[in-house]
């Protein structure tokens, strides 16, 4: 029995009754112990249960006072307190085995599922959460599976699409171990040359090939203590899963080029996004090394399969760009209800490349639909086009036939206008000049363009919708 085993707590006055229940509680393997009452709880943090039987006065009292701790109700007096979510039972008087072994299976599921919904694992849980981002039941189980396989060295194998977080996974069962404090090891199993892997995971002695001019420690020593997360096991050649396989067995590498056996004190947490059992198959992957790798497998879901989440993850990765590049982007609600509807192949790397994308075209703005790339917008939107005073593009007209630094050019352009440029001795009025100017560019701009409206608004960089409000304003026909 292991020494940190929950306890089930007997209070049973009756002598025949409280036998029996041991006898069977000690054959279904749990550890237990009596009670005269439940007072003697007070403080207990090894409680798997307490079956309430004839000792127990007032059980409603006891399990609203206590209400991490289930209670099975073992007497007849109990039943108003059946009501409460952590009383189960009763169980009757012949004390049936199916029936208790039931009970006890819903008490540890009880334990189980209590951090989840009381978090259990206080600042861990946080940084988790943090790291993990979303509420979906999806990434709900995550977290809780990462939460059950931290606090042991088992192997852990994260499988996934490209993109979904895998490393975030690896990162997260490291934070939660008892390595924590050791360092987090990561290596591209398929950015590594095959003939050069060996060397980095297991590093090399001096002279023991061509270019190994010192010594060099690989990826275990440098892992030793933490965690080693070897991404992309699926592209690992087949000679040197071979030596990876020994190394998990035996927990002992040597360099190459070496001979002194040296310890792989490691957790080895491995990702892929490749079918592994296909693998196998096909002869391109080790059996015995994905049983030894997949003790413990963790399956990440396709962004798609939590589209509940992109919100929250929308708006944690945008504060992180902010805090990290002092710059960021906000999302309109229908902006935000578009990108929920994506399908995102891509998965959350496709998201952080978008939110990167629109922190360079729109800093610090609010971003509408119109305002995303066209595969995002999965929601008609009209399309909003300012109107500027007539004022306005007046003077920028100005502006710019002034900031011409070619005078000769400039003279050209006004006399291929039919507009005087030399200004005469009584004055002249700008702006009924400005407008013989715009109506002679518009003129020549639908001539070249043989009518088309849509070419020559291009021609004058303005929009189609601005060129035919001023065709109407200086009634030009095309």
């Amino acid at each position: 029995m292991m020494n940190n085993a929950k306890v089930v707590y007997l209070c049973e006055q009756d002598n025949n009754r409280r036998e029996r229940f041991k006898t069977i509680l000690t054959f279904v393997g749990e550890k237990v112990a009596t009670i005269a009452s439940v007072d003697e709880l007070d403080g207990a943090n090894d409680v798997l249960c307490v079956i309430a039987g004839t000792g127990v006065s007032d059980l409603d009292h006891h399990a609203r006072a206590l209400p991490a701790i289930p209670f099975i109700s073992a007497c007849d007096s109990h039943q108003p307190a059946l009501t409460r979510a952590n009383v189960i039972g009763p169980i009757d008087s012949d004390v049936d085995y199916q029936e208790l072994s039931r009970w006890l299976h819903y008490c540890h599921t009880y334990h189980r599922n209590l951090a989840q919904h009381h978090g259990s694992h206080n600042h861990k849980t946080g940084q988790l959460e943090t790291m993990l981002v979303g509420q979906g039941p999806a990434i709900q189980t995550i977290r809780r599976m990462i939460a059950q396989v931290a606090g042991s060295d088992a192997n852990v194998l994260v499988l996934g699409e490209s993109g979904t977080g895998k490393e975030v996974v690896a990162r997260g069962i490291h934070v939660m171990s008892k390595r924590k404090d050791g360092p987090f090891v990561p290596v591209n199993c398929g950015a590594i040359p095959g003939d050069l892997l060996e060397s980095e995971l297991f590093g090399h002695e001096k002279g023991a090939f061509t270019g190994a001019i010192g010594t060099r420690k690989g990826r275990f020593e440098l892992a030793q203590g933490g965690t080693l997360f070897l991404d992309e096991i699926g592209d690992m050649p087949l000679a040197m899963q071979v030596k990876l396989l020994r190394v998990l067995q035996e927990r002992t590498f040597e360099r190459v080029g070496g001979s002194k056996s040296l310890k792989a004190d490691v957790r080895v947490v491995a990702a892929t996004h490749r079918k592994l059992e296909t693998m196998i198959e096909e002869g391109k992957f080790r059996e015995d090394l994905y049983y030894r790798l997949n003790v413990f497998p963790i399956e990440v879901p396709a962004l798609r399969e939590r589209q509940e989440d992109v919100p929250m993850l929308l708006r944690e990765l945008t504060a992180r760009f902010r805090k990290e590049r002092g710059v960021g982007v906000r999302f309109s609600d229908k902006a935000l209800e578009s990108l929920s509807l994506h399908r995102w192949p891509g998965n959350v790397r496709e998201l952080t490349n978008l939110i990167e994308r629109l922190t360079i075209m729109h800093p610090d703005q609010l971003v509408d639909v119109q305002d995303l790339p066209p595969k995002y917008q999965h929601i008609d939107q009209p399309d909003v086009t300012p109107e500027y005073p007539d004022e306005l593009l007046e003077r920028d007209a100005l502006n710019s036939i002034f900031a011409d630094d070619d005078d000769d050019d400039l003279d050209e352009q006004m006399m291929d206008a039919n507009v005087n440029t030399s200004l005469p001795d009584d004055g002249v009025n700008l702006k009924d000049m400005l407008s013989e100017l715009e109506i002679a560019m518009i003129e020549q701009a639908l001539d070249k363009t043989d009518g088309v409206v849509a070419k020559a608004a291009d021609l004058l960089s303005m929009r189609r919708t601005t060129l035919v409000e001023k065709m109407k304003k200086y009634q030009i026909k095309q």
